[in-house]
């Protein structure tokens, strides 16, 4: 469905910068969707193939962070579990109906969480106290989350890092990884729903794949490397970008 060679290169580039995005403070789809509709690729195609191609991004970034300690799978495991299930009836449910209504009411809970970020200026520096019991937490932010990410997606990322500061009382680094993890989870259900269902074109989410790798991987070493200090204006900058595109694509254009 990709009617030019020439546009294969520029797959690859725009996978390689939201693999580094997303590996550092989420929104790569903000990027990559876009991207895969301009090129003319019907719309479910588009998310299909966007899954695939996000999955090998998301896994670059979560190995990379479990194996540097900044992530622990034993205690995220019930996140895990509930985000696969969240994930896998989102996927499913997008493909039955319109999400016309998600689209108008995402941007501002995304602009809430900016708002947060402001009245709160030492958000996610350090650890704090945890406001819910881990296993409730992850019950409950893994069933809404994984639905979300299956069915629509943008933005996920920034729910998933301020969830996990303000519910557990990490600091943005540790939630940062943690967040990577999950989002490989739903990112790889939301891709096998959408392959049964047909919609995915495998050389165009290839050749992105690759870039996602190439990306995701620079973009973890910075964020072990730099810490919250690092991650949290490029975190304010991708929720800026992404609640912006979601108003304009809902009520401009």
């Amino acid at each position: 469905m990709v009617e030019s060679f020439w546009l294969y290169p520029l797959l690859f580039c725009t996978a390689g910068i939201a693999g580094l995005v997303d590996s550092i403070a989420g929104g790569g789809g903000l990027i990559t969707l876009p991207v895969l509709l301009a090129v003319g690729i019907p719309p479910k195609f588009a998310l299909g193939t966007n899954k695939f191609q996000s999955s090998f991004g998301s896994f670059t970034a979560a190995i990379y962070f479990v194996r540097h300690g900044v992530a622990g799978l034993k205690e995220i495991k019930t996140g895990v579990i509930f985000t696969l299930v969240g994930a896998a009836v989102g996927a499913w449910t997008v493909q039955q109906i319109n999400s016309t209504v998600l689209n108008q009411i995402i941007p501002f809970f995304l602009l809430a969480i900016l708002l947060y970020t402001f009245v709160v200026p030492k958000f996610g520096e350090f650890d704090g106290a945890p406001k819910f019991s881990r296993n409730i937490f992850f019950i409950v932010a893994g069933l809404v989350f994984g639905f979300y990410d299956g069915f629509f997606g943008p933005g996920v990322g920034s729910f998933w890092a301020m969830a996990i500061v303000f519910g557990l009382g990490v600091n943005l680094t540790k939630a940062t990884g943690t967040t990577k993890v999950l989002n490989f989870t739903s990112n790889i259900v939301s891709f096998a729903l959408f392959l049964a269902g047909g919609y995915v074109i495998f050389f165009a989410g290839m050749t992105m794949a690759v870039g996602q790798i190439v990306g995701a991987r620079f973009g973890s070493r910075m964020v072990v490397k730099k810490g919250s200090s690092f991650i949290r204006p490029v975190y304010v900058a991708v929720v800026v970008a992404t609640t912006a595109k979601l108003l304009y694509n809902a009520y401009i254009r």
